[in-house]
């Protein structure tokens, strides 16, 4: 008995986000990318290396890539998973009610999946199991390291608001996620357009 509250107790304590290094993604030919610890910054986040977070972006397939700038005045809530990742799953049905609820108003959920490359090929099914709608795609190795720097744990969620400026981040799967994430997005689609 004593044995199996230890377990449950262990169990509750990770279960709120996943690690990717519990996964091997060593054998990712693509040096997969994944999360590390949060940037050491403030919002809004500083320009990267000279540059921006502007010309970072994603492979959404079939030749297709989007940039942060792409979506200058929209709401853009970036969510960075994999598929084998038990708290990640439990975002999705939120994420989707989100984004069916505030797409005319301009809101954009994009599914970073950073689960390694074998996870990429679940990424069709997953999508088919939940009814997702929202982009899904690869993020770039630099995003990843830019926004998720020294912490692997995910889900990770950032919403930016129509400025461009990150208005929230949350790391994993909390009791008051739903409600963090719909604040933020409500007051970042108050923002007024650049």
């Amino acid at each position: 008995m004593k044995r199996r509250v230890v377990l449950l107790v262990v169990l509750l304590c990770v279960l709120p986000a996943c690690n990717s290094k519990n996964n091997d993604l060593s054998s990712s030919s693509s040096n997969a990318p994944v999360a590390t610890a949060p940037p050491s910054t403030a919002f809004p986040m500083p320009p990267l290396n000279g540059g921006s977070i502007n010309n970072l972006g994603w492979n959404v397939g079939g030749g297709k890539r989007n940039i942060f700038s792409d979506f200058k005045g929209k709401v853009l809530v970036l969510d960075f998973y994999a598929t084998w990742c038990d708290p990640c799953r439990k975002t999705i049905p939120h994420l989707i009610e989100l984004q069916n609820r505030y797409e005319a108003q301009g809101l954009h959920v994009i599914g970073l999946n950073v689960g390694g490359s074998d996870d990429e090929a679940k990424v069709p099914a997953f999508a088919q199991e939940f009814g997702i709608q929202y982009t899904l795609a690869q993020p770039d190795e630099e995003l990843v390291t830019f926004l998720m720097a020294g912490n692997d744990a995910i889900p990770q969620t950032f919403v930016f608001d129509r400025q461009g400026q990150l208005a929230e981040r949350l790391i994993g799967f909390t009791p008051n996620y739903d409600q963090r994430i719909d604040s933020a997005i409500g007051a970042a689609l108050k923002t007024p357009a650049p």
